[in-house]
């Protein structure tokens, strides 16, 4: 068993998930809520101050990526359990 996550691991886990993202709350933030393959979920999200400033495509893309970061985390919290098994 390997004793790190890698990004390889992270990057099999995001493509491998469901997103469903939600734009323009209140006007000016979006969430993302991925779920894993193993029917986890996990969200992100992101907002601007100003509802003229709102941009889906980064809105989108700044909320992935701190799904990305939880999953991280995620990861491993995971690989520490079984390590220490």
């Amino acid at each position: 068993m390997s004793n790190k996550v890698t990004q390889d691991k992270i990057n099999e886990i995001m493509s491998s998930s469901e997103y469903k993202v939600f734009h323009k709350i209140f006007g000016k933030q979006c969430i993302v809520v991925a779920e894993l393959p193993s029917g986890f979920t996990v969200i992100g999200e992101s907002a601007c101050v100003d509802p003229t400033n709102y941009d889906e495509t980064i809105g989108e893309e700044i909320a992935k990526q701190k799904i990305e970061e939880k999953l991280w985390e995620l990861e491993g919290y995971k690989l520490q359990n079984e390590l220490n098994n």
